[in-house]
């Protein structure tokens, strides 16, 4: 397993993303800013005029059999291409419901029912993502997923987030905050 990286995106002025517009699309959503800043490793100085800041961190595959961990391995394209200058930050929270469930019911929900994995899986290579766990250190979200995108990709990203807001896992979302960046030029 690689070495758990934590991960902060703060909103302010400042930062290699514009943000494009931010949805609250369950629950409460965030204070406006016009750009984000992603910052990787411990110790790293957030924005003292900051609108907000969520940090997580990446983690083992939870949820996954070994073979869809290969299959995702075999295709999954990593981020910082240079043709995706486009990206969604999507922090979700899920309600205790979700998590008083066995682990074994929630992989039941999670792929069984709702196809999670496979249904991403249907949209690699063209879209990479990065799962951030942060339920346990204390962030008011329990994963901030970030993707990035070409342009020319944006309608099936669009496919994949629908797809997935219409799953059974997603009746366990009491939060979710959808925002949309560019690469700032």
């Amino acid at each position: 397993m690689p070495t758990p990286i934590l991960v902060t995106f703060t909103a302010s002025d400042a930062g290699s993303w514009t943000i494009n517009h931010m949805t609250s699309v369950v629950g409460e959503g965030l204070p406006a800013a016009t750009r984000l800043a992603v910052t990787e490793g411990a110790g790293l100085p957030t924005l003292a005029d900051s609108a907000w800041s969520l940090s997580g961190m990446t983690s083992n595959l939870r949820y996954t059999h070994r073979s869809e961990a290969a299959a995702l391995a075999s295709i999954q394209e990593g981020l910082g291409r240079v043709q995706a200058t486009r990206a969604a930050l999507i922090p979700i929270r899920k309600s205790d419901a979700w998590w008083n469930l066995a682990q074994d019911d929630r992989r039941a929900i999670m792929e069984e029912q709702s196809r999670h994995i496979a249904l991403g899986m249907e949209f690699l290579p063209a879209v990479a993502r990065r799962l951030h766990h942060c339920r346990d250190i204390g962030g008011p979200f329990d994963f901030l997923t970030w993707f990035e995108y070409a342009p020319k990709d944006a309608d099936r990203f669009e496919e994949l987030v629908q797809a997935l807001r219409r799953s059974p896992e997603w009746a366990f979302v009491d939060r979710e905050v959808d925002i949309r960046l560019s690469r700032a030029g």
